[in-house]
């Protein structure tokens, strides 16, 4: 009954559109990311033909209702060869709960032309909504996504791992290297609205300076659950004055959990607490 009430009049909707809906509607700032490891899932999915996809499906049919998108990280499925079981994945949440959108977690960045083939592979090939990209070669490599109107682009700024600090923190001119990250994103880089920024759930001080600066602009925040970060922290920290403006993606917390359902639950009325 889930699945039919999600096929019911589509109209089709930008990443922002769709998540939008989704924060208000059903409540909800959790992202479920979907990478599993093909040595780790149960043997029963390992024996199938596309065995990340059958887990997947799992998955996603048991926490659909209780979040705003899906974060499937690219490697998971590219360095196994099942590149197949990510398309899969893909096609299926489109078909089965049209209006949740889904980030192809691939940090891509690169120049000209190999950028406009990064773009075909996110949003051609997989059909992603949106895609994570490293903004570390300049504003250029951004460009090809960025021209994507009706798609996300969701820029690495302050990241969750404790190696962030080596690069991300460098201070230029008076700032650490992530705002002026964040300050380009707000102004210059965005000019179809369509950016959000990767600001990791293990730092909320920075959580809230950066949202101090960009305004109601998205966050993209990993790091909470198997990572350590605290969502009180973060969700004080980082959401916008109507309680939204953040994606809080839990990956291993939840499609490892006893049941992903009650994960997923658990998850979403933690975060309501402190919205």
């Amino acid at each position: 009954m889930f699945i039919e009430k999600y096929k019911k009049d589509v109209i089709y909707m930008s990443f922002m559109e769709q998540v939008k809906k989704r924060w208000v509607e059903n409540n909800t700032l959790v992202c479920v990311g979907l990478d599993p490891d093909v040595e780790k899932i149960p043997a029963k999915y390992r024996e199938l033909e596309n065995p990340l996809f059958a887990f997947n499906k799992d998955i996603i049919d048991a926490t659909a209702q209780y979040v705003c998108c899906y974060k499937p990280q690219i490697a998971y499925y590219n360095g196994v060869g099942l590149e197949r079981d990510l398309e899969l994945t893909i096609n299926y949440i489109h078909e089965s709960y049209p209006g949740i959108p889904v980030i192809l977690d691939a940090k891509r960045g690169d120049i000209g032309s190999t950028a406009q083939m990064y773009v075909k592979e996110a949003f051609t090939r997989y059909k992603a909504d949106s895609v994570t990209v490293n903004p570390y070669m300049g504003g250029d490599t951004l460009e090809p996504f960025l021209e994507q109107k009706d798609k996300a682009t969701i820029i690495l700024c302050r990241t969750s791992n404790p190696g962030a600090v080596d690069l991300q923190d460098l201070e230029i001119d008076g700032k650490p290297l992530y705002m002026h990250v964040a300050s380009k994103a707000t102004n210059s880089w965005n000019r179809n609205k369509n950016i959000l920024l990767v600001v990791g759930a293990t730092y909320p001080e920075e959580l809230k300076k950066i949202r101090e600066v960009i305004g109601d602009i998205p966050f993209l925040t990993p790091g909470i659950g198997a990572q350590g970060g605290d969502v009180e922290k973060a969700v004080k920290a980082g959401t916008t004055p109507d309680g939204t403006g953040m994606i809080i993606n839990s990956s291993r917390g939840i499609i490892y959990a006893e049941d992903p359902s009650i994960a997923a639950k658990s998850l979403r009325d933690e975060i309501n607490l402190y919205r």
